[in-house]
């Protein structure tokens, strides 16, 4: 049920006072117990135009130490958000461990609108809702501090602010055409907030109605709640989340031991194949970029397995103005500060363009979990996380394409040694290398398991046979060139 704090009494001046007084040395005292204990908190401001949001989130951050916190207006997309996906311009957004974001206006501000101006249908309205409520549960599941605002405000108190500010010549600029549309057709606006609200009020991320008729009402009825939640959240921080089953359609795969590793290709029918196979990927390349189509290719498998001459290949054919190649390391301080999956949506490409993945969100349920960087709960909850991300991806139009480049101990073994053998090849090979061959049988389990529960239909495993990396290279082309011209 929404929490329609509207509908609460405001009470008389002097008590009005205490309260707001209580509540902001509140939150002044609760931002040191969030850095300590790494709280991310995400504060979405909404509501009807001129029920004073910013104003709001002004007072509200009064009582923050300003290192401590960032405030963005999602208002128009840039050139650069238009080409990404729905999602990307909010998840890039989130805050670090310890700190606050504050948003005037999100995701819901955007459905709503694209809804209300009609660039919205049915089915693509459902799809958005989707999004958003494994959005925000990712967020909640991963420690993250959700919440969300709505300030509503009657259509005879909406007009008369209205009218205000566009008295004024040094405020007529705050008034938009679409406000003035929205107070105009205010009932239509209002059912379709209400239901974007019940269709996206959870347990975990629940919305919080505000009456925003009186200003310092509104404020004190913010602050308590977001000291409410805080003081909840500090509480529940060791709570484990529950696993949820995966919903996405799979395709059964092979296991790794099962693969047969003797396929070969002479060397003269390599470079005649290579060569027509980048010519006609170079072609495929023009017309993705004229489609905008973005393509995401991602490559896992075992160290020394060729991934970066199969990656050469494939670029060879590019024009090196429309792709990345992106290769994954541990993470940086800033990076693993926040959700796992935020440092590839920062990395995801424009439509029309390819980004290339050597190492990707896998290594959440492959080297974190293998290597204790991650508690169980947080990689066994990951493969859906992981299969969510992706239908998010293939959803906006991208092709995604899943390599997992195989070979076999002993190949690894004679690849080693060739590298640290040879002067020019030895900085390829590391002790960590070595520590992990150790572990090879736990991380093929581990490979098994991430394949087969994240082969969706809709984002498949591609298993490249690579005892020969000159076959490898030749199946990898053919598959790229293949997936692109189902969609072409």
């Amino acid at each position: 049920m929404i929490k329609d704090l509207a509908k609460i009494e405001c009470p008389q001046d002097e008590p009005l006072k205490e309260r707001l007084e209580a509540a902001r040395a509140k939150l002044f005292t609760l931002q040191m117990q969030i850095k300590e204990h790494n709280l991310p908190v995400f504060v979405l401001m909404e509501g009807f135009k001129s029920a004073g949001k910013g104003s709001v989130i002004g007072k509200v951050i009064k009582n923050i130490d300003p290192r401590f916190f960032k405030v963005f207006t999602m208002d128009k997309k840039t050139e650069e958000e238009k080409r990404k996906p729905f999602l990307y311009r909010y998840f890039v957004k989130i805050p670090k461990e310890g700190k606050f974001v504050l948003l005037d206006g999100g995701w819901m501000n955007e459905i709503t609108k694209d809804k209300l101006q009609g660039n919205l249908d049915e089915e693509e309205y459902i799809k958005r809702i989707h999004s958003v409520k494994r959005f925000e549960r990712q967020l909640t599941d991963n420690g993250y501090l959700v919440m969300k605002f709505f300030l509503r405000i009657s259509e005879k108190e909406q007009k008369r602010r209205l009218t205000h500010l566009l008295e004024d010549k040094n405020t007529r600029w705050r008034v938009s055409d679409f406000d003035l549309w929205e107070h105009k057709h205010y009932k239509k606006c209002e059912d379709v907030f209400d239901r974007y609200l019940e269709d996206t009020n959870t347990s975990t991320a629940p919305w919080y109605i505000v009456d925003g008729k009186n200003k310092k009402w509104a404020e004190l009825q913010v602050l308590e709640r977001l000291v409410e939640g805080i003081e909840t959240a500090l509480q529940n921080s060791r709570i484990s989340v529950p696993i949820l089953q995966n919903v996405f359609p799979l395709k059964k795969m092979p296991k790794l031991s099962e693969i047969k590793l003797d396929k070969r290709i002479e060397e003269d029918s390599y470079e005649a194949e290579l060569d027509k196979l980048q010519k006609r990927l170079g072609e495929l390349h023009n017309e993705v970029y004229r489609k905008k189509i973005p393509i995401i290719i991602a490559y896992e498998g075992w160290d020394a397995a060729g991934k970066g001459g199969n990656i050469k290949r494939i670029t060879g054919a590019l024009d090196p103005r429309g792709f990345e190649v992106h290769p994954i390391a541990s993470p940086e301080p800033h990076e693993k500060a926040r959700h796992y999956l935020w440092r590839f949506w920062n990395r995801l490409p424009k439509t029309g363009h390819i980004a290339i993945f050597d190492r990707t969100w896998y290594g959440r349920v492959m080297v974190e979990r293998l290597e204790g960087f991650c508690s169980e709960n947080e990689w066994k909850r990951a493969y859906n996380e992981i299969n969510e991300f992706e239908k998010e991806l293939t959803d906006w139009g991208a092709i995604v394409i899943k390599f997992w480049v195989q070979i076999d101990k002993e190949v690894q073994l004679q690849r080693f040694t060739e590298r640290q053998n040879t002067p020019e090849k030895r900085w390829k090979i590391t002790e960590e290398d070595w520590r992990n061959r150790e572990k090879w049988d736990m991380y093929e389990t581990a490979a098994d398991e991430m394949i087969e529960k994240t082969s969706t239909e809709y984002a498949p495993w591609h298993i490249l046979e690579s005892n020969d990396k000159k076959y490898a290279r030749i199946q990898a082309l053919k598959i790229v060139i293949e997936e692109i011209e189902k969609i072409i």
